[in-house]
């Protein structure tokens, strides 16, 4: 976390002189970007815990719960499931309320959810629990997301998506190995009690350093209009079949790494750890380029994805070259604060719900890909061929890409001084002072012929 400290010095025009306009809320300067973003990515932190840790963590809840573990999988499922439809339904539901209060309250619902879990006395009461965790997931990142974007020049916001998403990226180097670890040893209720007590920090930072805004002014039904737009839904369409790839092969990644690279079992912490960093550099330096060039690096992005899912099958008997390759699938993660930034362009009013509709997308995502590698696999393709599985996806979010970036050239995004401050919570620029009085003589007025 030592990376945030400097890299986006606070602009004051941005954090230190926000006023309220007709689309924006006003906010307080913060006391430090670096330790506002920290406790932002806090909560990422505990939200990818539990998101990919659970999945290490089901064979130990199946046995103790008493169910096998195709059943178990249904907890999976039902987070999964939480996040796609809690994310919109929060983010119109809250639209009246201020940011920071959203997230202290959605952490708090995230703790309880967990809290729950770690007490399931049955597998129902955990499948509610696990729902219960879910749906906090997509807004919390998408409110996130605004608050980082609003603390930054324009320039720079994808950036500082991007450090907020390290939270979630640096879960799958510490904190999954970790809760593995603890649910090994002590237990997997354990494991899900480690992620409440994490959100609860979480709660405990935001309360303290989170930026303090008015209520929101946004009309619930003007959070909606973004389901009218067509730019928000193909940007959307591009993370929900392009992330897919990734998750394709990451899903029966340990799997192949036993039956086809044939390494221990142990070793399989390794290659986790490998993606993570993969994903958690990925997303410290793409989306500066993606500053400079938003919709280029979405593109090169799915393709870069596609070649090193190409590659897969290829490398998979060889334990370096395949983590050389799992690093460069991980790095893939970045797209996700790109098309964060794309939807804060588009979605005009409906800056909450397009957020939040970023991660339902993501998490249709991970249906997605491992729903395709299953069939692969069951038709006796092997457990490599999740690897042109995934290629396939990404090459198809790369067309859906084509699309967006001809619509973009052809008629770009043209944000009113309205609309950019209610994306970045900052007040439209005042309007032009008039013009000093004309002091000039009559006669010399009458001999101007401009005047």
């Amino acid at each position: 976390m030592a990376t945030f400290a400097g890299l986006f010095p606070v602009n004051a025009t941005h954090a230190g002189q926000m006023t309220t306009s007709p689309h924006a809320t006003a906010v307080s300067a913060p006391p430090h970007l670096a330790i506002v973003l920290v406790s932002l990515a806090m909560g990422g932190f505990a939200i990818g815990t539990t998101e990919f840790a659970s999945m290490s963590l089901l064979p130990f809840f199946a046995a103790d719960l008493h169910v096998d573990e195709p059943t178990a999988g249904h907890a999976i499922s039902a987070y999964a499931l939480g996040v796609v439809l809690g994310a919109p339904l929060i983010a119109v539901l809250g639209a009246r309320f201020a940011r920071r209060t959203q997230l202290l309250v959605l952490m708090a619902v995230f703790a309880l959810g967990n809290a729950l879990t770690a007490l399931a006395p049955g597998f129902g009461w955990m499948i509610a629990a696990r729902f219960l965790s879910g749906l906090p997931h997509g807004a919390y990142f998408g409110i996130a997301a605004l608050v980082a974007a609003s603390l930054v020049p324009q320039h720079r916001r994808s950036q500082a998506v991007g450090q907020v998403m390290l939270g979630l990226t640096g879960a799958t180097i510490v904190g999954v190995p970790l809760a593995n670890l603890i649910g090994q040893t002590v237990g997997w209720r354990a494991s899900f009690g480690l992620v409440s007590v994490l959100a609860l920090l979480t709660v405990l930072l935001c309360a303290l350093f989170a930026p303090r805004d008015q209520a929101g002014r946004s009309d619930p039904l003007r959070e909606l209009g973004a389901l009218r737009s067509g730019r928000v839904w193909i940007t959307l369409a591009i993370g929900a079949i392009g992330f897919g790839g990734m998750f394709a092969v990451y899903t029966y990644l340990a799997t192949t790494l036993i039956e086809v690279t044939r390494v221990s079992p142990s070793v399989i912490p390794f290659f986790l750890a490998v993606f993570g960093i993969g994903a958690t550099l990925g997303n410290l330096f793409v989306p500066r380029f993606a500053d400079r060039a938003l919709m280029p690096t979405a593109g090169i992005i799915l393709l870069f994805s596609a070649v090193a899912l190409l590659v897969f099958p290829l490398v998979a008997g060889n334990p370096w070259l395949l983590a050389a390759d799992v690093f460069a699938i991980g790095t893939g993660v970045s797209l996700g604060a790109i098309l964060q930034t794309r939807l804060m362009d588009v979605a005009g009013d409906a800056q909450a719900l397009a957020a939040a509709l970023n991660h339902s997308a993501f998490n249709t995502a991970n249906a997605l890909g491992p729903f395709l590698g299953g069939l692969a696999i069951r038709e006796g393709l092997g457990w490599t061929s999740t690897g042109p599985v995934g290629a396939a996806l990404a090459l198809l979010g790369f067309l859906i890409w084509i699309v967006a970036w001809r619509d973009a050239r052809s008629a770009p995004v043209t944000m009113t001084s309205g609309d950019r401050a209610a994306s970045l919570n900052t007040a439209p620029a005042p309007p032009a002072p008039p013009l000093a009085p004309d002091h000039r003589s009559r006669s010399d007025s009458a001999r101007d012929p401009v005047a």
